[in-house]
């Protein structure tokens, strides 16, 4: 579910769900089930940013680059060559980074233009990731604590993952909403955070952009998605935890994906 909030005119996140092999790519539903068992999947988040309505242009450009090129790496993961998923990830980010900061110098209503990414590529037994900005990828493992995949490419991110501040400090800070990596932007230089997380039957996945955390702290986050009430167990898990960030909240844009596995 994505949400443009209660104050932004635009909405500039954009969201991916779709299931491809060696040959296609087919967009899923809203909600939905299906099976590893002959493709591959990708859900991805991404949050634009810019002037006008670059930033929906952004986010949107990053997710048509996922649809043309990660069909074609179908191969690799048909023949489980693992060791080269960090290779095709990076290559993507960097089309994409070369593509918006090609468009940014290009037209004037598209300077400075970019987008966060959070993707993950879902095959038999692992779930592949790869990630820039300040969205984020949570994992929720059937036994065991929620845990954050991505790190978010920010000074404060970094000084919350050394424990130099709490989570409190964090979302006060004057600079945590200042990148140090993004898609586009002007930046010159990408590190992509890429990874591997190892998945099995009963274990979940949230996919979110920022405006997401700026109305849910990390506790509201995981009892939203490991032990909702009776009550909140008749929505999906996903328009839950929107719904509940936009009533907290609600200054950004706001978009969560959440996948699990069966």
């Amino acid at each position: 579910m994505t949400h443009r909030g209660r104050v932004r005119v635009n909405n500039e996140d954009t969201f991916l769900a779709l299931t491809f092999d060696a040959h296609e790519v087919r967009y899923l539903g809203k909600i939905g089930e299906s099976t590893l068992a002959e493709s591959d999947f990708i859900f991805a988040v991404s949050d634009g940013m810019g002037g006008a309505k670059s930033g929906e242009f952004a986010s949107r450009i990053a997710a048509e680059k996922i649809t043309r090129l990660l069909p074609r790496s179908f191969k690799f993961s048909a023949q489980r060559l693992v060791p080269g998923f960090a290779d095709i990830l990076s290559l993507l980010f960097d089309n994409i980074h070369t593509e918006l900061t090609r468009m940014g110098r290009v037209y004037d209503e598209c300077a400075g233009m970019g987008a966060t990414l959070s993707l993950g590529w879902f095959t038999p037994g692992w779930m592949y990731f790869g990630h820039l900005g300040d969205s984020r990828i949570y994992y929720f493992p059937k036994d065991g604590e929620m845990t954050q995949v991505t790190h978010d490419h920010s000074h404060v991110g970094w000084l919350r993952r050394t424990g130099k501040i709490n989570e409190r400090e964090a979302r006060t800070h004057p600079r945590r909403n200042v990148l140090q990596q993004a898609l586009g932007a002007g930046h010159q230089l990408l590190d992509p955070h890429v990874g591997a997380v190892s998945c099995q039957a009963g274990d979940r996945f949230l996919f979110c952009t920022d405006g997401l955390m700026d109305g849910l702290w990390d506790r509201a986050i995981k009892d939203l998605v490991m032990a909702p009430s009776p009550a909140q167990k008749e929505l999906p898990v996903a328009q839950l935890l929107v719904e509940t960030a936009l009533a907290e909240s609600g200054k950004d844009n706001i978009t969560a994906l959440v996948v699990e596995m069966l």
